[in-house]
């Protein structure tokens, strides 16, 4: 984790602009969905991070021990999974080529976890409610100049962020630092 930077507090009116600068993806075109996901989720993760926990925070004061149930499957579920994706080969290339579904996996197991508890309303507004936002803004923002080019420096080892890790950890970033690379080495034989 040295050298790991938390990427500024980007600006409302950069983050929450004028409907212009949101649009529908394009469904029938599912890696651009992907990498505009990715993009906005590693340009305004601090803000992602920062109203998620503003959630967090509200529903763990209604049901502290709720949201830190909770919480700990979900952890313990994302972990366990990584994990397995790291040490089994046919789990790993699902979650290569299918992380929404891998995520969606992840989520599933936690609710199946939590509904043995009792805990299923707090993982539906503490959880899931906030990573629904997040998916949804990161869907609809189109990127700009300087998106791209703080993804870039993130793909190419420049600078590491806490999004970036958990990127990794889905391998969503080994294939961005590769479409890097062909696009750097491509334009070195021009």
């Amino acid at each position: 984790m040295a050298g790991m930077e938390l990427t500024p507090l980007r600006p409302w009116d950069d983050f929450f602009p004028g409907a212009e600068r949101f649009a529908k993806p394009d469904f029938g075109d599912l890696t651009k969905w992907n990498n505009r996901v990715i993009s906005n989720l590693m340009y305004y993760q601090t803000n992602y991070f920062a109203a998620a926990i503003a959630v967090f925070v509200v529903v763990g004061f209604l049901n502290p021990f709720g949201m830190f149930l909770g919480g700990t499957v979900v952890t313990l579920v994302f972990v366990g999974s990584v994990w397995a994706g790291e040490n089994k080969v046919m789990i790993k290339n699902f979650k290569r080529k299918n992380p929404t579904l891998f995520v969606i996996g992840v989520m599933g197991t936690s609710y199946f976890l939590l509904s043995l508890c009792g805990g299923v309303m707090v993982f539906i507004f503490g959880i899931t409610f906030p990573l629904l936002l997040i998916l949804v803004h990161a869907s609809l923002r189109l990127r700009n100049m300087k998106n791209r080019l703080e993804n870039k420096m993130e793909g190419i080892g420049l600078k590491k962020s806490p999004m970036g890790v958990i990127m990794d950890l889905l391998d969503q970033q080994e294939e961005k630092m590769n479409k890097i690379q062909d696009f750097i080495e491509g334009k070195l034989k021009d």
